[in-house]
């Protein structure tokens, strides 16, 4: 687990919340101050939905929804004058993703042994920070997969040009 300080908090915000650049991350869970605090437990009720095939599809083997899909109501709650006062998202990435991660590292898991490849995005209200995070469903000593996933985040923030410490 790596941990990032964002220099530039709104130039950050505006990337998270006006751009694509999260929108391939899973929402597993968020919570945002303002003037109450709004919890979203980001889990898939998939009987909610009248699917199409092709949706049926891309969301077969998800149990949480794209950061697209939920960033229109989270900036709905932030947008204004006043910034919140705390904010926590946790991303995860897709099945299929992992797995290609896993592959383009020639890393010896299956895709059911991860049970996530997080970034975690905490803002107290003065400082923003991203944290890594890996969950595995085995035992294991190796930290292979930690540590290339650690060494991914500075990577995807210099990519969207986020500068951070």
């Amino acid at each position: 687990m790596r941990s990032f300080e964002i220099l530039d908090i709104k130039h950050f915000m505006a990337k998270l919340l006006l751009s694509p650049a999260f929108d391939f991350f899973l929402l597993k869970e968020a919570s945002i101050t303002t003037f109450c605090t709004f919890s979203i437990d980001g889990r898939l009720h998939r009987d909610y939905f009248s699917y199409t095939e092709e949706e049926r599809e891309t969301y077969a083997d998800l149990n949480y929804p794209y950061w697209e899909q939920v960033r229109p109501f989270c900036f709905s709650l932030i947008k204004g004058k006043k910034t919140p006062s705390q904010l926590k998202l946790v991303f995860l990435l897709t099945p299929k993703r992992t797995e290609q991660f896993l592959a383009s590292h020639s890393l010896p898991y299956q895709r059911s042994d991860v049970s996530g490849l997080y970034l975690n995005v905490l803002y107290d209200g003065k400082k923003l920070s991203c944290t890594s995070g890996t969950a595995l469903t085995i035992f294991t000593l190796d930290k292979t997969l930690e540590h290339l996933w650690d060494e991914t985040l500075p990577v995807f923030l210099k990519k969207h040009q986020l500068p951070f410490a």
